[in-house]
């Protein structure tokens, strides 16, 4: 008996650790992206590669969910719609942040989504969060003052409260998506092309009014690193990444797969001091600590 359930002991870790390497793959990616994108955008070209990242990933995830597109009723189109509007202004905090702050501190700002998400989840809902969660905010916070003050006491930057902005955008998409009705009990594909959609027909509205490049002129300015950092956004940590999640979440718990992504952060300030030559001086190193662990610590206290 014993000898028949050991090999089948020994196995599992090998079976998890299968599922678990794509996950972390799409941690690093989704980390190395604030570097990526400070990398091949300006003030004026934001919108412009916004619309080149996700009209090249846009045709995969339709051509994947053509058949679920076509089962989506009426409401569940304005209900993706709706959510699409949002995800776009998460996407532009995002960028306009990162052009403007250090890819370490944007990857490490925006993981205070992780606490605001359970803070206004108990608000919603009127409950009071346990008194480690509220520590481990406490901590997140006092993490993110030290590190938006890199190597002294300064105002923090516009690319600081932009990010800040961000996480907070990305807490209201996640209610937002659990309290709408009309998307609940669609597939994530669909749902997720649709706001994708909806995106880029905002991003495509909006870059005329604001005054930068069409997207098909910052194109032809793009060298080889550009188009190299464009379809690293678009196939790696869009398409890739979307299809991973999916692919995982059958194979394994959802909070192993939360887990695994919740190292973003960490990989974000890793790409941005050995890629970018990023420095956070002495307070914003203590900072980016205290964030990470109050993030973690955070996350366990709230599951």
């Amino acid at each position: 008996m014993t000898s028949i359930a050991a090999p089948g002991a020994a196995l599992a870790p090998r079976r998890a650790w299968h599922t678990d390497l794509p996950v972390l793959l799409v941690a690093v990616c989704w980390g190395a992206s604030y570097l990526a994108a400070k990398d091949i955008t300006t003030a004026r070209t934001v919108l412009a590669v916004l619309v080149l990242r996700f009209a090249l990933a846009l045709p995969v995830l339709a051509v994947a969910a053509r058949r679920a597109l076509r089962a989506l009723t009426a409401a569940q189109w304005r209900g993706a719609a709706l959510l699409g509007l949002i995800l776009s202004g998460i996407f532009l905090l995002e960028t306009y942040g990162v052009v403007h702050t250090s890819a370490t501190n944007a990857g490490l700002i925006i993981s205070l989504t992780m606490v605001f998400t359970p803070l206004a989840e108990a608000a919603a809902t009127r409950t009071r969060p346990a008194p480690g969660f509220l520590g481990a905010a406490l901590l997140s916070v006092l993490g993110v003052v030290l590190l938006i003050q890199g190597g002294g006491f300064t105002r923090p930057s516009t690319g600081d409260l932009l990010m800040l902005l961000a996480a907070l955008a990305r807490t209201l998409h996640v209610l937002a998506m659990s309290r709408t009705r009309a998307v609940q009990g669609a597939d994530a594909l669909p749902l997720t092309t649709v706001q994708l959609g909806a995106s880029v027909a905002v991003f495509a509205l909006l870059s005329p009014v604001c005054g930068g490049p069409a997207p098909w002129t910052a194109a032809a300015d793009f060298g080889p690193r550009d188009w190299a950092g464009l379809v690293f956004l678009s196939v790696l940590c869009t398409v890739f990444a979307f299809f991973v999640q999916m692919w995982a979440v059958r194979r394994t718990s959802p909070s192993r797969v939360g887990l695994l992504l919740g190292t973003e952060p960490l990989w974000a300030a890793a790409a941005g001091i050995a890629l970018g030559g990023e420095r956070l001086g002495a307070p914003g190193l203590a900072g980016g600590v205290l964030v990470l662990v109050g993030t973690a610590w955070g996350r366990r206290a709230a599951g």
